[in-house]
Order: structure tokens, then C-alpha cells, then sequence
């Protein structure tokens, strides 16, 4: 199912990959620990944000309006509650 945030969500993760590219690539050029710990922070964010725009636009849309039984949408839940 396509959500109305999943374009959002396609251009922060091109975003992360690029972030991770660069990061990959201060490696080879030998930059500093604190530069590099710096940068793989920025891509942990985004993917972060990423991941919590699709539970959260899941729950609302699929769980919420989605026409799920109690017990359908309990389960789901429990099954996403991991990953929040």
C-alpha cells in the first residue's frame, strides 16, 4: 500500500545513502574519529525520522482507518512495537 508520506520517506533515505557514501569516503581519506562519528549521526537521524514517519503513518491510515478487527490491529501493533 502506497501512503501519502512514502515519496518523503524515498527522498530522506537517498538522502541517508548519500550521507553514508560521504562517510564511506572520509574513511578512505583518513578523516578524524570525531568528524566521522559526527556524520554517521546525521544518517542515523534521518533513517530514524524516516522510520518513524512509515510506523506512524501505518498506524493511523492501516490500524486506524484501516478496517482492521481489535484483534487484527492488536497484533500489527504488537508486531511494530518493536521497531518504534
Amino acid at each position: 500500500m502506497q501512503h501519502d508520506s512514502h515519496p518523503q520517506i524515498i527522498k530522506q533515505l537517498k538522502q541517508a545513502q548519500g550521507q553514508l557514501a560521504s562517510v564511506l569516503a572520509m574513511f578512505g581519506d583518513g578523516r578524524p574519529c570525531v568528524d566521522l562519528a559526527q556524520q554517521l549521526q546525521a544518517v542515523e537521524s534521518v533513517v530514524r525520522n524516516a522510520k518513524h514517519t512509515l510506523i506512524h503513518e501505518h498506524l493511523e491510515h492501516c490500524i486506524g482507518e484501516g478496517g482492521m478487527t481489535g484483534d487484527e490491529a492488536l497484533r500489527e501493533l504488537r508486531a511494530l512495537a518493536k521497531y518504534l
